[in-house]
């Protein structure tokens, strides 16, 4: 399974990476390599979690780019 995950730059100097399919799933790590390690590992405690919390998956979801001008 291959899920979008968003890969910020912290306050405190860490990477942070969340997946926003998956509510509230989000870790960090020193580094990019760490930070993606440790969001699979996340990620799969919430899939674990995700019957009894009474959430799922959408499903058909589709990635796509789209270029915003601010006004």
């Amino acid at each position: 399974m291959k899920l979008p995950v968003f890969i910020t730059k912290g306050e405190n100097g860490y990477y942070v990476a969340e997946i926003p399919l998956i509510p509230g799933c989000i870790s960090q790590g020193k580094t990019k390599k760490e930070a993606l390690e440790n969001i699979k590992e996340a990620a799969a405690l919430c899939l674990e979690c995700s019957e009894e919390e009474g959430w799922c998956l959408p499903e058909g979801y589709t990635l796509n780019d789209i270029e915003v001008i601010p006004e």
